[in-house]
C-alpha cells in the first residue's frame, strides 16, 4: 500500500470515528443537540427575566433534548402557571416540565 493510500484510509478513519462520536444516543445528546438546548435555555431564562412578575424570582432552566425543566421556588400558583406558558412560547421548545414550587 502507498503512502498516499495510507494516508488516505487513516483520514476515511479517523472521519468515521469523529461522526459516531458526535451522534446521540438515548442518554447523551449530540454536539448539535447539547448546543441548540443551551440556546433554548438562554432564551427561555431571558423570557422568563423579562416577565415583569417572575423577575423576582430565582427559576433553574435546564433544557435536554429540547424539554425544559423548570426548578425553585415562586409565591403563587398563578406564578407557577405564567413561567410554564413563557417558557413554552420560546421556540424550539418541545414541551415543559414544570417543577417548581410554592414558598
Amino acid at each position: 500500500m502507498t503512502l498516499p493510500r495510507q494516508l488516505f484510509a487513516a483520514f476515511i478513519a479517523a472521519s468515521m470515528l469523529l461522526a459516531v462520536g458526535c451522534a446521540s444516543t438515548s442518554t447523551r445528546e449530540s454536539t448539535g443537540e447539547y448546543i441548540d438546548d443551551t440556546t433554548i435555555t438562554t432564551k427561555v431564562k431571558s423570557a422568563i427575566f423579562d416577565e415583569p412578575s417572575l423577575k423576582v424570582f430565582q427559576i433553574n432552566v435546564e433544557t435536554y433534548k429540547s424539554v425544559v425543566q423548570l426548578s425553585g421556588f415562586v409565591r403563587s400558583n398563578a406564578d407557577i402557571s405564567k413561567a410554564g406558558s413563557v417558557a413554552r412560547s420560546v421556540k424550539g421548545v418541545v414541551s415543559v416540565k414544570n417543577d417548581l414550587l410554592l414558598r
